[in-house]
């Protein structure tokens, strides 16, 4: 579901970061493959210097399908960056890769809280965050922050998943998977 970013696969990546429905709503906004190897070579080395932790979305097979980053890390907080292919929009990805990348962030990193960061235009991303359960409207818990994020001309609605409410919200629902299973 998740691997370490590779170069190699930045050319199949890049042609599904440039569909219309995905471009607009990118943090890393190349308009080449050369362009977008050179970013993410960038964004390796952010990781090996501690700013950024990114990962690459892979389907049942290994095809990279879209990448989950965390961005502007500090004091154990950051703000999550996912974007997945057009052709694997809408079929649980987004939910798994979450998933796995939060448990990454909070029990192998340490992290305390992961902001996001949705364009008030971005509908579907703003849907998809709010069916997650351990994600809470972040604009009035963090107002300077909210004031922050939106001090220039593109607006954004503000969430944010805490690590007790992450841990609390998965442990019960690993327990009633493993109720039904017996």
């Amino acid at each position: 579901m998740l691997k370490q970013r590779e170069l190699h696969e930045t050319a199949e990546l890049y042609e599904l970061l440039r569909h219309p429905s995905v471009f607009p709503y990118v943090r890393q906004k190349a308009t080449s493959a050369e362009e977008y190897l050179f970013m993410t070579k960038q964004l390796i080395e952010e990781e090996q210097n501690g700013q950024t932790i990114s990962r690459t979305i892979v389907d049942e097979w290994g095809a990279p399908i879209g990448t989950i980053s965390i961005f502007d890390i500090q004091d154990g907080a950051g703000f999550l960056g996912t974007w997945i292919g057009k052709p694997y929009q809408g079929v649980g990805y987004n939910q798994k890769a979450k998933l796995a990348f939060l448990n990454e962030l909070f029990f192998d990193y340490d992290f305390h809280t992961v902001f996001l960061r949705v364009r008030e235009e971005n509908g579907r991303s703003q849907a998809a965050a709010l069916k997650l359960p351990y994600v809470i409207d972040a604009e009035l818990t963090n107002p300077l922050l909210f004031e922050e994020i939106n001090q220039g001309a593109t607006k954004f609605r503000l969430f944010k998943i805490p690590k007790d409410l992450f841990y609390l919200t998965t442990a019960n629902t690993q327990e009633e998977a493993e109720e039904q299973a017996m």
